[in-house]
């Protein structure tokens, strides 16, 4: 008997599996893999995200700004997050990949909190799980979650702590 896990974070738009989705899905299964959630990392890749969990049974779509490409985010990308989540209920099963991430000369690291804040309010308002993103920010992040109070838990990309942390 096969053991079906669930890839909770496979950026499958992106290369080395775009373009070659079949044989990547192929694998995946071979390896017990029965579900694959594709997080988006900007709104220019929404339309992509989507594409592939509609096409491909195995795939679910997450959506989310990521807080390492803050330059490609505008006010203009959160009202698409939100279209978004409003429009794909079927196949969409997170909001992510979000987070706060303080690798780089300048962070900017105020802009990635409101950021991270405005996507925990959708995640809330539309009762969903978060794929989030943390990188030497794991305090920080776990007050905007508490402040949040989330009816829905998730998963962390990047945790770089002791256990007892978690």
């Amino acid at each position: 008997m096969i053991c079906r896990f669930i890839d909770t974070h496979c950026h499958f738009d992106f290369p080395p599996f775009s373009g070659d989705e079949e044989a990547s899905l192929q694998r995946a299964a071979q390896a017990g893999v029965g579900k694959i959630i594709v997080p988006a990392t900007e709104a220019a890749n929404f339309a992509r995200v989507l594409a592939l969990a509609e096409n491909y049974q195995p795939l679910y779509a997450a959506l989310g700004l990521h807080p390492g490409m803050l330059e490609k985010h505008s006010d203009a990308s959160l009202e698409q997050l939100q279209q978004a989540l409003e429009r794909h209920p079927a196949k969409v099963v997170a909001v992510g990949e979000i987070g706060l991430d303080l690798f780089g000369d300048d962070p900017q690291f105020e802009r990635q909190q409101w950021l991270l804040d405005e996507q925990l309010k959708l995640a809330k308002r539309y009762d969903l799980p978060v794929i989030l993103h943390s990188r030497r920010t794991h305090d920080k992040l776990a007050m905007h979650l508490k402040r949040h109070d989330l009816p829905r838990t998730g998963v962390v990309h990047g945790f770089f702590r002791q256990p007892a942390t978690g």
